[in-house]
């Protein structure tokens, strides 16, 4: 077996051993996909099948179908795979109905969905807490079922999820302002299953993988975003991306046993500032971005205290960011370089160079040493 065969994100999950799962949008794109249908239709198909952005064609089972005047609604189970996601079997539900010609497609939240109510998140106040990502994918399929019958693809969605709002009680909705329950989320459309020993040994084996093929620069990304920005930056090949996820510190202290002569991080503004305030774990559930952290990092960066106060008062890390560069400090840059000193003072001086890259939920850079 070839090195490229062994290596890379597809099969660090493959050595993992652990079964991926759909996320809440892609089960909303697929209960979406089969309400429209059969408004136009008179049937749901079932299963139905739907194109994820990587151009995964997965198949979804219906548990509800209900056909009423003007509206049609269909729901689907979610499997999260071998993930221990509190969503895990939880009853996503979308219901579709016309709209005036030229509306396009409007999304609203159903029962178990949250509504946005600060600033800081991708939405804006009042909308809907479904994400950028699955709202596009359920509007691509729209137009594809619109295209198929020959229908202007103008309609409202709702998302709703069962038991929704008591699932969210498990989650940092409230604490972001998203109430009323769970966001629907994804980029990927597929849920990468974490235990944690399998991925810190999965990312042990992508660093021998890529030291046996002679590679002398690997790349820890936090997620599919972040590997195709620096895949992008440096042309690096797939064996030289490991899918660090939220284990930044077993990436670096296993490259510190076996250096590799040069490590690039790259990952969200928001999970590097996590690393940058002295985080090795990155997981939502074991550490939080510091927003005094990120309030000094700023006045370092020349912040005055008006800005400091409010972006120790932020409500998101993002939101943080977008305040330091309407007043131009560069938040992004100083947050990377912090992280790259958290990072060098893990290799205890061994030979690797790093470089940090972050950046904001649609890839685009935002900081770099």
């Amino acid at each position: 077996m070839t090195a490229e065969a062994r290596g890379g994100r597809s099969a660090q999950l493959k050595h993992t051993g652990l079964r991926p799962g759909w996320t809440t949008g892609a089960c909303a794109t697929a209960a979406t996909t089969a309400a429209y249908t059969a408004l136009l239709t008179g049937d749901f198909p079932d299963p139905v099948r739907i194109t994820l952005p990587r151009g995964q064609t997965p198949a979804f089972a219906l548990a509800v179908e209900e056909l009423g005047a003007g509206r049609a609604s269909a729901g689907v189970v979610k499997d999260a795979g071998d993930d221990p996601d509190v969503t895990h079997g939880a009853l996503v539900r979308a219901t579709v109905r016309r709209l005036p010609p030229g509306s396009g497609v409007v999304f609203r939240a159903g029962p178990g969905v949250g509504t946005v109510t600060l600033p800081g998140l991708p939405l804006d106040v009042g909308q809907p807490a479904v994400n950028p990502v699955p709202r596009q994918l359920m509007r691509e399929h729209v137009e594809r079922v619109a295209a198929e019958y020959g229908e202007p693809g103008d309609v409202e969605v709702t998302v709703s999820v069962d038991h929704g709002e008591e699932i969210a009680r498990s989650t940092w909705n409230g604490r972001l302002g998203i109430l009323g329950g769970l966001s629907i989320l994804g980029t990927t459309g597929v849920v990468v299953p974490y235990s944690c020993s399998a991925w810190i040994d999965s990312i042990r084996r992508g660093v021998d993988v890529a030291r046996a093929a002679g590679l002398t620069h690997v790349a820890g990304c936090t997620g599919s975003t972040s590997e195709k920005t620096v895949a992008a930056e440096y042309d690096l090949p797939d064996i030289a991306l490991l899918d660090m996820g939220d284990f930044a510190g077993a990436v670096l202290k296993y490259v510190r046993r076996h250096p590799v002569p040069r490590l690039t991080i790259c990952g969200g503004f928001a999970k590097l500032s996590k690393l940058a305030a002295g985080h090795l774990d990155l997981h939502s559930a074991r550490s939080q971005v510091n927003k005094d952290f990120l309030a000094d990092l700023a006045r370092q960066g020349g912040a005055d205290e008006e800005l400091a106060t409010r972006i120790a008062t932020a409500n998101t890390g993002l939101e943080a960011l977008r305040l330091s560069e309407a007043a131009g400090v560069r938040l992004g840059d100083l947050v990377a370089t912090r992280a790259r000193d958290e990072a060098l003072s893990v290799l205890r001086g061994a030979p690797v160079a790093v470089d940090v890259i972050c950046i904001d939920r649609a890839g685009t850079v935002v900081g770099r040493t």
